[in-house]
This record gives C-alpha cells, structure tokens and sequence, in this order.
C-alpha cells in the first residue's frame, strides 16, 4: 500500500493499493485475469486495488478501503474492472477453501468442464461489503474470453492492462 502525496510520488513503485487525496494525481494497477478495484469517496479521495486471489486473503480490498478512510473518506465507493470469471478460473480445492473461509461459499464455482473455480468477482463484492464500501459498477467482461483483453489463464499473455483513476486539479 503507498498513500501519494503529490503528482508522481511513488509513481513506478510496485503496490498491490494506492490512496491519495492529492489533487492532479493518478493511481494505476496493471492486471491481466486479476480484479481491477477503483475506490473514491464524496471528500474526493481516491484509491485502487490490484485484487488477486492472494491479495484478498491478505486483505487487500480491505485495507484500500481503510486508507480512504483514514485520509478523510467517509462513504467509499467502488468499481470492479475487467476480470477473470469463474468459467474460466479453474481452481486448487484446498486453496478454494481458504476463499471460501474468509470470504463465504458464494466464492466457489465451477469452470466449464465442471472442475472448482473461484468466483473473483463474487470475492472482491464479498471483501467490499466486509470493508463496509459500496460496490456501484462492476464491468461484465471477463478477460478469459475477450480478444482485448489480456489473460494468462487462456493465452499466457504477458501483457497486462491498465485501470486508471485520478483526482482532476480544480479550475
């Protein structure tokens, strides 16, 4: 987690979260099957959340969401990105049961042959109602099917995406 104090602090540094209040500032995550979390909040602080399946056992999404708090943040809000789908998210029982531990059954799928999966999507939701933040958008796209998007799981792509947020500089 780093909190930005100003345009282009810790700009490159590697950060599963970011925060920051900073007018001008942006925060990036790169994914490729990963969940992509975008936070802000009325007072105009801002976060992201790189939420893999190892991120959100360690609470990732959860301490995003306290970073917003603790520099002014009242309501959080939050967007879910581009993302792996269960179909496509064959997954370890054993780590499944971790999942399904700390976040709830409503974690556990299964992939198009019938095998485990991990519902991210449902995760992420599960780890923002548990942070008391309120999940307003979440894209449908599923980055295991989509020709644009990158997937390590379907085409071990090393490329990855961006999601982007930002905090204008006032007029």
């Amino acid at each position: 987690m780093v909190a930005v104090n100003s345009p282009g602090d810790h700009c490159g540094s590697p950060a599963d979260a970011a925060v920051t209040r900073c007018r001008g500032a942006g925060l990036a995550v790169l994914t490729a099957d990963c969940a992509p979390v975008a936070l802000s909040s009325p007072e105009g602080v801002i976060g992201i959340a790189h939420a893999g399946w190892r991120g959100l056992l360690a609470g990732v999404v959860e301490a995003a969401v306290a970073a917003v708090r603790e520099l002014g943040g009242t309501q959080v809000y939050a967007a879910l990105g581009p993302c792996i789908r269960p179909h496509g998210y064959r997954f370890s029982e054993s780590d499944l049961e971790l999942l399904i531990a700390r976040f709830g059954r409503g974690v556990r799928s299964c992939d198009e042959a019938g095998n485990p999966a991990l519902d991210l999507p449902a995760a992420v939701s599960s780890a923002l109602g548990m942070s008391g933040a309120t999940l307003v958008a979440s894209s449908a796209c599923c980055t295991h099917c989509s020709p644009d998007h990158w997937s390590w799981r379907a085409r071990a792509d090393t490329g990855r995406q961006a999601t982007v947020v930002w905090r204008p500089v006032e007029r």
